[in-house]
């Protein structure tokens, strides 16, 4: 099994949702992230541009049986991608266990 971690940008999540529904992933979580790149974002108050450091963004973590690990990555990277700095990154790791709580099952069972 593998978790896929994906640091996206917040105006292509609802395509990367979809994108990752059609290929058969239905269960990950997200959740909203501030960090720090390359990207510069520059803003305009009131006539006045200042920067920020600051870049706001939305972590995916998906994990998947192996077999679906390529078009999990493939997916994120075709849809997530406007070809601009600042589109994120995917990180892929290994998973050694999963369980169901409810029922107390183990194994990549758990994750249908």
């Amino acid at each position: 099994m593998k978790k896929i971690e994906a640091i996206i940008r917040k105006s292509k999540f609802s395509e990367v949702k979809e994108a990752l529904h059609d290929v058969g992933v239905n269960f990950f979580s997200y959740w909203d992230v501030t960090g720090l790149g390359n990207e510069k974002v520059g803003k305009v108050y009131r006539g006045v541009s200042f920067s920020t450091n600051d870049i706001q963004r939305r972590q995916l973590a998906i994990i998947v049986n192996d077999d679906f690990e390529k078009i999990t990555v493939e997916t994120l990277l075709k849809t997530a991608s406007t070809g601009e700095v600042g589109d994120g990154k995917v990180f892929v790791s290994d998973v050694s266990e999963t369980y169901r709580i409810r029922t107390g099952e183990k194994g990549s069972d758990t994750l249908k």
